[in-house]
């Protein structure tokens, strides 16, 4: 055997009672599993004395902003140093695949906040258009060597709709409908394991139930499934929570839940409401799953707050809204008194909105501050420092919102569903924590401080089921002829470096994390292995 895990206890993703084993790696694949009492130890190349440690499954993020990051950053310590061995990139409709020249240059612009790789940045070379140019390139990852840690691809609705329709608020027609269809079908049939949708987002917004529907259906007929950021996590949450149930079974597609949070005051305690209603759906027999991150605020761009209809026609568009007085008073309206779409229907409190990332340099005193202590030091109104910024930071800037509720957090990571997902932007100075630490916080803070979960159960929601979401056939699970994708944890240290106040540090307790048998954490140190590749749909 060329590595033993010896004397580790073994918690191997189904949920079931963890137990004491030696654990043979040879070929990047689970050769021997032998439990306690079973007979002699065994032996390879290398031995890790593993006793006090746990050995569990990879650790899944089902929903990871990295889609630049995987190829820019070769160290990728933000999620390798979590334990996370697979990423499922594509998120939130918005991506960089597929993709023509105009389409391209629009999307980097309207992302930029999430991901960099706006206009004149060099640090990533767009050689790529389709699905699976995209995903060779991940498996080309830095001179031929692979990336940081493996990766599963979303075919993004709102980019097939940029380039189907541009960003126009109006039904596709017939043809165009036809042609996001096919671009669905391309991207399926090149790798990527579903669809998703950011229906707070444009251009992808524009959609109505009867297209996303027709799409859907699409990735039904790949046995993919359908993860959609919903039209509203706030006023009309729970309503925008059925639309996405009823619609995924009207086109028999399996559904996942992108970060299932119930936010704003609207929604405190009302958790409960939710799960009811999903459990209504499962008994019925819908196939649904969701996420979650283990924390309150969420994170976004500044000008995803805005009213859609603010960004039809693209981000020029929209610059020239904040630049008309007029046209900005309206937008100030809808923001502050009426609660805009991109605002989730609920009026913007701006002393909730935290900026902690800009993308032009001289910004980056507004950084760690939130909107309404930013207009209070200038003297002048939160919109008037917001609509400054959104123009100078060319729609750049990026913000932690802070209205959550640590109840509902809790009781939806109780549900049989779950699983994990950090949905990480690793852009601006002052990230969410989340990026750096959603996994350790997991088993540290909910496990082992609160008792939220049991740590077997925890480590199912991050490995077992959402492998079985994507439908890998040997990733997710401690089990002989599985790749090695595995991570040692301390029960007793493992917890998340990152704060909000020094968000990019690292986690403490995970000494190792291995992909395809290979050292990627050795020691609690970033080794410079790059074993990462695209996980592509299994074919049915």
């Amino acid at each position: 055997m060329d590595l033993v895990l010896r004397d580790a206890r073994v918690a191997d993703g189904t949920g079931g009672a963890s137990y004491r084993a030696d654990v043979g790696v040879t070929e990047g694949r689970i050769s021997r599993i032998l439990r306690e009492g079973e007979g002699p130890r065994l032996s390879g190349a290398r031995v890790v004395e593993a006793a006090g440690l746990v050995l569990a499954p990879g650790f899944v993020d089902m929903h990871a902003h990295s889609d630049l990051a995987l190829l820019r950053d070769p160290d990728h310590s933000a999620k390798a140093a979590q334990g996370v061995t697979l990423e499922v990139i594509g998120q939130d409709g918005l991506s960089y695949a597929p993709v023509d020249d105009p389409a391209l240059a629009e999307v980097r612009r309207a992302i930029a906040g999430w991901n960099g790789g706006g206009p004149g940045d060099p640090s990533v070379d767009f050689d790529w258009r389709t699905v699976g140019e995209y995903l060779d390139r991940l498996d080309h990852g830095f001179d031929g060597q692979g990336i940081a840690v493996n990766a599963a691809y979303l075919v993004p609705q709102g980019t097939v709709r940029m380039l189907a329709v541009g960003w126009d608020d109006r039904p596709a027609s017939g043809a165009e409908l036809d042609r996001m269809r096919q671009l669905v079908a391309e991207g399926l049939e090149q790798g990527a394991v579903g669809m998703s949708s950011g229906l707070t987002y444009t251009p992808g917004m524009y959609a109505d139930d009867a297209e996303l529907t027709e799409l859907c259906r699409v990735v039904a007929r790949y046995g993919g499934y359908y993860c959609p950021h919903h039209r509203s996590y706030g006023a009309g949450a729970l309503q925008a929570y059925e639309e996405m149930v009823t619609l995924s079974r009207t086109a028999g597609c399996a559904l996942h839940l992108a970060h299932a949070t119930m936010n704003f005051a609207e929604n405190e305690g009302r958790a409960p409401e939710l799960l009811a209603l999903l459990d209504r759906a499962l008994e019925a027999g819908a196939d649904i799953s969701l996420d979650t991150y283990p924390y309150t605020p969420g994170a976004t761009t500044l000008v995803a707050m805005l009213p859609s209809w603010a960004s039809e026609g693209g981000p020029d568009a929209t610059l020239a809204r904040l630049q008309d007085r007029a046209e900005a008073e309206r937008i100030r309206y809808a923001l502050e008194v009426t609660g805009s779409d991109g605002c989730h229907g609920v009026p913007i409190e701006w002393d909730t909105i935290e900026i902690s990332g800009v993308s032009a340099p001289g910004l980056g005193a507004l950084v760690g501050r939130t909107v309404a202590e930013s207009a209070a030091r200038a003297g002048e109104e939160p919109w008037t420092t917001a609509r400054r910024l959104l123009v100078e930071d060319g729609l750049g800037s990026t913000i932690l919102q802070h209205v959550g509720h640590e109840e509902n957090v809790r009781r939806i990571m109780r549900h049989r569903v779950h699983t994990g997902g950090s949905d990480g932007i690793l852009q601006g100075a002052k990230p969410h924590p989340r990026a750096y630490g959603t996994f350790p916080r997991y088993l540290g803070h909910y496990v082992r401080e609160l008792g939220v979960l049991t740590l077997e159960e925890c480590v199912a929601r991050l490995t077992g089921r959402p492998a079985a979401r994507l439908r890998l056939p040997d990733r997710g699970l401690v089990r002989e002829g599985y790749r090695a994708d595995l991570v040692l944890f301390d029960p007793e240290t493992v917890a998340a470096g990152a704060t909000f106040a020094a968000p990019r540090t690292l986690p403490t307790g995970i000494p190792y994390v291995l992909i395809d048998g290979r050292f990627v954490i050795d020691g609690a140190r970033r080794t410079d292995v790059l074993a990462g590749r695209s996980v592509r749909r299994t074919r049915i």
